[in-house]
C-alpha cells in the first residue's frame, strides 16, 4: 500500500493518523476482519501491494532514515502533509511527474528534518529489485488460489516511474485483474476504486476477500460488503485466509516431509545464524522441512522471510567416512558456478558446532522438476529425447571445465584414479559388510586386475544420474546438478557409466534407486539406448568410443552395491522397518550380480582380442 489517504473530515483524519501511527510504530496486533452482511462462497481474493505482497513502504522508509541519519518519521510526516493536494497523494493519482514529485516532496522533507533530504535515494531504494520482492508465502498462496479456480486481483496505490511505466514489481500473470491508482486517477480508500476492481472481476462485494495493511482502506472495503483481512504479518494473514477459504495456501515442496526426530536441528540458533548471515529481520516463523532423499547427508528445506534455502549437514551416524565430505561438495559447487555449470548458488559453509551441533552448508533452493522415473511417463517422445540430450550435454559441460581456471587443480588425487576408486570402494564395502555375497567377492578379485588405462582427467561428479538433476518446468534445460559429495578429479567415463545404470535395471522395482529401463522399448519412448547415449557423449566431447566400456559398467554397479550396503548397515542401527531393510539387502545382491555380468562380458571381449596361438604339438 503506497498511500496514506487523507479525509477532509477532522474525525476521519484523526482515525487515519491513529491507524498510520500504529502501523509505523510496528505494533503487530492480531489480524482483524471487518464484518459485512451477506455471505456465501468466495470467488476472488484481492491483494494490496505494499505491506501485503511486498515490504511496506513505511518500514522501508524507517530503515532508510536510520541508515542515512535522517530525522525518524520524516518521510511519513511528509506523506501526510498537504492532504489531497499533497505531493504524495498527487503522485499516487498520476497527477504529477516524478520530477515534480521529487522536488515538492524533497522540500517538505527538508522542512520537517531541518536538513537536506535526498528523497531520490529513498525512491530508488523503494523501487529497487533488492527491496521490492514478492513474499514467497504470498506467491504460493496466489498459485494455490488460482489452482482452485478462484480469481485474483491486485488493487494498489502506486505511481509512475521515471521511464513512464507504472511501479508494479509483480508478475501480472498471477492476477486476473490489475487496478493501479496512477492509471485510474483515484486512490484507496475512495470507494470508486474498489467498485472498479469488482466490476472488472465481474463479482459482487460479498464474493471477494480483500487484504490490506491499513485500517482505513479495509474499513472502506468492508463498508461495501467486501470481506477483509488486515495484514500485519504475511504468515499470520495467510493462516486467516486459509481459514476463510477452507484449503491450504502453502506450496508443497516436492519430496519433503516433517523433520525426523533422529535428525532434528535447533531452530532458535539456526534462525539467529541465518538472520546474521542474510541480514534480515524476519517477523515470520522459520519453516523447516526434510527432503526424503539424501540418506548419507540429511538435507533440509529452509524458508525465512524471502529466502528459500537448502541446508545439508553431516550425518549423525557413522556411514562410510569419506562419502560425507560436505566441504568437498561446497567447494566444488562454488568453483563450478564460475565456469557456467548449472549448480545451486552456495552461500556459506559453517563448521561452528554452536549453530546446530554439526557442520553444514547452505545453498539457495532451486525450484524445478526432478524426474524420479527414468522412463519419463507423461512426456511426449520429443520431450524425452530432449531431456536425455540435455542431461548428456550438461555432463559434457562438467567434464570440459578447466581445472586450473576454477581453482581445482589440487582437487582430488591425480593419477591412478580408477585404481584408487576401486580400492576405496572395496575398503568401504568391507567396512559395512554384514554377510558374504559371492558376486561381490568375485568382483573384489577381478576389478583390480582389469583396470583400464586412464586417458583423461576432469572434474567427476561421482553420482551423475537423472534424479540428481533439476530441470526447468517448461523446457528441457538443466537448472541445477545436485549431490556433489562424491566429486573429485578423475576419469570422466565413470560419470557416463553411472548415468547409464538405469538402462540395465528393470522398471518394476518398487524403489526409485533401482527403477530402470531394461524392459522398456527405447525407440517407442524416444529415449536413447546406453550405446546411443555413450556415442552422443563421445561425439560432443570429441573423444573415441572406449573399448573397455563393460569395465566401467561393472565398476559402477559394484560401487552402487557398496553404497547400498552402507545404507543397509546404517538402517540396522536406525531401527528401520523390516520391509525396507530386507529390500535393501536384496538390492545389494541384485546389483552385484549385474556388475559381475559386465565383468564376464569384458572378459570375453579381452579373450576375443587376444592373438591366436598355435596349439602345442602332441608328442
Amino acid at each position: 500500500m503506497y498511500i496514506r489517504q487523507l479525509f477532509q473530515s477532522s474525525h476521519l483524519q484523526w482515525a487515519w493518523r491513529a491507524a498510520f501511527l500504529e502501523h509505523i510504530q510496528g505494533r503487530h496486533q492480531r489480524a482483524r476482519r471487518w464484518a459485512h452482511s451477506g455471505g456465501g462462497t468466495y470467488k476472488a481474493v484481492i491483494f494490496d501491494m505494499g505491506g501485503v505482497l511486498i515490504p511496506s513502504p513505511g518500514r522501508v522508509a524507517a530503515e532508510w532514515e536510520l541508515q542515512n541519519h535522517i530525522l525518524p518519521g520524516t518521510i511519513q510526516k511528509a506523506w501526510i502533509l498537504g492532504g489531497e493536494n499533497g505531493p504524495w497523494i498527487k503522485f499516487m493519482r498520476g497527477a504529477i511527474t516524478t520530477e515534480d514529485f521529487l522536488q515538492e516532496f524533497g522540500r517538505l522533507c527538508s522542512e520537517i528534518s531541518k536538513t537536506s533530504v535526498p528523497v531520490g535515494s529513498f525512491l530508488s531504494l523503494l523501487t529497487s529489485e533488492q527491496v521490492a520482492k514478492q513474499f514467497p508465502v504470498m506467491t504460493d498462496a496466489i498459485t494455490q488460489i488460482r489452482a482452485k479456480g478462484l480469481r485474483t486481483a491486485v488493487l494498489s496505490n502506486n505511481f509512475y516511474l521515471p521511464n513512464g511505466k507504472s511501479f508494479l514489481p509483480l508478475d501480472r500473470k498471477q492476477f486476473d485483474v490489475v487496478v493501479e491508482s496512477c492509471l485510474e486517477g483515484v486512490c484507496k480508500p475512495d470507494p470508486r476504486i474498489y467498485r472498479l476492481c469488482l466490476e472488472r472481476l465481474g463479482l459482487q462485494p460479498s464474493e471477494s476477500i480483500f487484504l490490506d495493511d491499513l485500517g482505513p482502506n479495509l474499513k472502506a472495503a468492508a463498508s461495501l460488503g467486501i470481506h477483509t483481512i488486515q495484514v500485519n504479518d504475511p504468515e499470520t494473514a495467510i493462516k486467516e485466509l486459509e481459514a476463510l477459504l477452507g484449503f491450504t495456501l502453502r506450496m508443497v515442496i516436492p519430496n519433503t516431509c516433517p523433520v525426523r526426530k533422529t535428525v532434528e536441528i535447533p531452530r532458535d540458533s539456526l534462525e539467529k545464524y541465518l538472520k546474521d548471515l542474510l541480514g534480515t529481520q524476519s517477523t515470520g516463523p522459520l519453516e523447516l522441512l526434510q527432503f526424503e532423499q539424501g540418506q548419507s547427508n540429511p538435507t533440509y528445506y529452509v524458508r525465512l522471510a524471502n529466502h528459500q534455502l537448502v541446508l545439508r549437514r553431516k550425518s549423525p551416524g557413522t556411514l562410510v567416512p569419506s562419502t560425507h565430505a560436505l566441504e568437498r561438495e561446497f567447494r566444488t559447487m562454488k568453483a563450478l558456478a564460475n565456469a557456467g555449470v548449472p549448480v545451486p548458488k552456495v552461500l556459506d559453509l559453517c563448521k561452528d558446532s554452536w549453530v546446530i551441533g554439526i557442520p553444514f552448508y547452505l545453498m539457495e533452493y532451486c525450484p524445478g522438476l526432478i524426474y524420479r522415473d527414468p522412463s519419463l511417463p507423461g512426456l511426449e517422445l520429443s520431450q524425452r529425447q530432449a531431456i536425455y540430450t540435455a542431461m548428456n550435454r550438461v555432463l559434457c559441460k562438467i567434464h570440459s571445465v578447466d581445472l586450473k581456471a576454477v581453482g581445482l587443480q589440487d582437487y582430488g588425487k591425480h593419477g591412478d584414479y580408477i585404481s584408487h576408486q576401486v580400492q576405496t570402494w572395496i575398503k568401504q564395502y568391507r567396512a559395512s559388510e554384514t554377510r558374504t555375497i559371492p558376486a561381490m567377492e568375485r568382483l573384489i578379485q577381478w576389478l583390480p586386475c582389469h583396470l583400464p588405462r586412464q586417458q583423461k582427467m576432469t572434474v567427476v561428479h561421482g553420482d551423475f544420474r537423472l534424479d540428481n538433476l533439476v530441470f526447468h518446468p517448461e523446457k528441457a534445460e538443466v537448472l541445477a546438478v545436485l549431490h556433489w559429495e562424491f566429486s573429485t578429479v578423475g576419469d570422466p567415463l565413470v560419470d557416463v557409466a553411472c548415468s547409464c545404470l538405469a538402462h540395465y535395471l528393470p522398471s518394476s522395482s518398487p524403489t526409485s534407486l533401482l527403477r530402470g529401463l531394461s524392459d522398456c522399448d527405447f525407440t517407442q519412448l524416444g529415449i536413447p539406448t546406453a550405446e546411443e547415449y555413450l556415442r552422443m557423449y563421445c561425439l560432443h566431447s570429441e573423444i573415441p568410443l572406449p573399448e573397455n566400456w563393460n569395465f566401467y559398467m561393472a565398476f559402477s554397479f559394484f560401487r552402487m552395491a557398496a553404497v547400498v550396503q552402507g545404507i543397509y548397515k546404517h538402517s540396522l542401527t536406525e531401527q528401520a522397518s523390516s520391509a525396507a531393510t530386507k529390500q535393501n539387502e536384496k538390492l545389494i545382491e541384485y546389483m552385484s550380480n549385474l556388475a559381475w555380468d559386465f565383468a564376464v562380458k569384458e572378459g570375453f571381449r579381452v579373450f576375443k582380442e587376444m592373438p591366436a596361438t598355435k596349439p602345442p604339438m602332441r608328442i
